[in-house]
C-alpha cells in the first residue's frame, strides 16, 4: 500500500502578535546591544512582510516606536503572554 500524502490542516491568517515579541522595561535593560539592533530589525522585517502579505490593520505600537528609534518594550500590564500547558511541552511527536 503507497503511503498517503499528509492531510493538509485548516490554515488560519497569521497576526504580527504571532510572531512579535514584547519585552518589559526590565527585560529590556537585559538585553545586549546587538541583540537589541537584531530585534529591532527582525520585528520591522515581520512587519513588512505581514504588510506585503495583505495584513491590513493599524501600524502597532512597537513598530511605530522602532522607526523613531526609541526603545519598544511596553509595561508590564499590557505584556500579554501566551499561556502553554505543561502538556504542551511534554507531547511526543
Amino acid at each position: 500500500m503507497a503511503p498517503r500524502p499528509p492531510t493538509a490542516a485548516p490554515q488560519e491568517s497569521v497576526t504580527f502578535k504571532d510572531v512579535s515579541v514584547d519585552f518589559t522595561q526590565e527585560e529590556w535593560y537585559h538585553v545586549d546591544p546587538a541583540q537589541r539592533s537584531l530585534y529591532r530589525d527582525v520585528m520591522l522585517e515581520n512587519y513588512s512582510h505581514l504588510v506585503s502579505l495583505g495584513y491590513q490593520v493599524s501600524k502597532p505600537e512597537v513598530i511605530f516606536k522602532l522607526e523613531k528609534g526609541e526603545e519598544p518594550w511596553i509595561s508590564e500590564g499590557e505584556i500579554q503572554r501566551p499561556f502553554y500547558p505543561a502538556v504542551y511541552f511534554n507531547r511526543k511527536e
